[in-house]
C-alpha cells in the first residue's frame, strides 16, 4: 500500500527480483565494492550497474487505486508501461492478473476504470470478463489487437476524439486470440466484423462510436472525464442490483431469450430480499438520497 492509497499490484516475480539483485551484486563485486575496495572506471561496468539500478527501479506495470469519497467504490486500474507502450508480457500479465483478483476480492470495489497512463497508448491485450462488478476502458490514442480487445472485454467503453482502432491479426497470418472474434460481432454485427478482422483495417473514434464500439467518443484528453462521470453515476446506485444486472445481461446473451429469461428471474430473486431494496424503498419514500450498503 503506497502512501497515497494506491494498492500496486505485482508486475514481476520474485525470481525477477532476485535475477535483478544477483546482476547487481556481480556488478558491485566486480567493481571491488563488495570487498570494500574501488576496482578502476570501466565504462563497461558503469553501462551494467546503470541498467541494473534501471531494473530494480521499474514502477509496475499495474497499478490499482481507490479513489476516496464522494467516489469511495470507484477503483482505477491504470496501465504504466511506457517503455513497452503498454504491450502484453509476462510482467503485464502478472500485473493484470494480480490486480484483476485484488478487485474481485474487494467488496467495496463498484466501478472499475481502467486507462493508460502512457500518453497516445491504450493498452496491447488482456481480459476483464472476470470481474463482477461494471467496467469502463478510457481509450485515448491506438488500441490495437490486444488492446482493442482488452477494451472489448470491458462494458463500456470511452475513447477521446484521436483514438483508432484496429485488429490486425490476420496480416501477421494469425487470429484475434484474446476475445476478438466473439465479442467483436456481438457488439457490431456478423458482417462488420468479419470485414474488419479479414481486412485488418483501422477506423477512428467516429465511425467507432458509429458502430457502437464505443459509448462515447469526446474532445481528445476528456476521455477520463467521461468515464469518471459514468462510475459516479453508477457508484450511486445499489450494488448488489448493478451486479446481478451484469450477470443477467451477459449470461441472457449466451442463451435464447427463454433461458435468459430464466437467468433475469434468477438474478432478481438474489435482489428482492436484501438490505439494500429496503433502503431504496425507505429513502423514496422520504425523499432522500439511499444510502447503499451492499448487504
Amino acid at each position: 500500500m503506497a502512501a497515497d492509497g494506491a494498492v500496486e499490484a505485482p508486475s514481476a516475480t520474485s525470481a525477477w527480483r532476485a535475477a535483478g539483485m544477483r546482476i547487481l551484486r556481480g556488478i558491485l563485486a566486480v567493481s571491488g565494492h563488495l570487498a570494500g575496495r574501488r576496482a578502476p572506471a570501466n565504462n563497461v561496468h558503469l553501462a551494467l550497474f546503470s541498467r541494473a539500478l534501471q531494473i530494480l527501479a521499474q514502477q509496475e506495470p499495474v497499478r490499482l487505486q481507490k479513489l476516496s469519497a464522494p467516489d469511495s467504490g470507484i477503483v482505477e486500474m491504470r496501465l504504466e508501461r511506457p517503455e513497452a507502450r503498454n504491450a502484453i508480457g509476462r510482467e503485464m500479465l502478472q500485473g493484470l492478473r494480480s490486480a484483476i483478483e485484488k478487485v474481485k476480492a474487494d467488496a467495496t470495489a463498484n466501478v472499475v476504470l481502467l486507462a493508460s497512463s502512457v500518453p497516445k497508448v491504450f493498452c496491447a491485450g488482456a481480459d476483464l470478463k472476470a470481474l463482477s462488478i461494471p467496467t469502463i476502458a478510457i481509450v485515448e490514442g491506438a488500441a490495437f489487437g490486444g488492446g482493442l480487445e482488452l477494451a472489448l472485454s470491458c462494458d463500456l467503453r470511452i475513447c477521446g476524439e484521436n483514438a483508432t482502432f484496429s485488429l490486425p491479426e490476420t496480416g501477421l497470418a494469425i487470429i484475434p486470440g484474446a476475445g476478438g472474434t466473439q465479442r467483436l460481432p456481438r457488439i457490431v454485427g456478423k458482417s462488420r466484423a468479419k470485414e474488419l478482422i479479414f481486412t485488418g483495417r483501422r477506423f477512428d473514434a467516429v465511425e467507432a462510436v458509429t458502430m457502437g464500439v464505443v459509448n462515447y467518443c469526446v474532445p481528445a484528453g476528456e476521455a477520463y472525464k467521461r468515464a469518471l462521470e459514468l462510475a459516479q453515476e453508477i457508484n450511486q446506485k445499489g450494488p448488489l442490483a448493478i451486479r446481478m444486472a451484469k450477470k443477467a445481461i451477459n449470461q441472457g446473451m449466451e442463451v435464447d431469450l427463454s433461458a435468459g429469461l430464466a437467468v433475469e428471474e434468477e438474478c432478481y430473486e438474489q435482489v428482492l430480499h436484501t438490505q439494500d431494496r429496503l433502503e431504496g424503498l425507505a429513502a423514496f419514500a422520504e425523499k432522500r438520497k439511499p444510502v447503499y450498503t451492499g448487504k
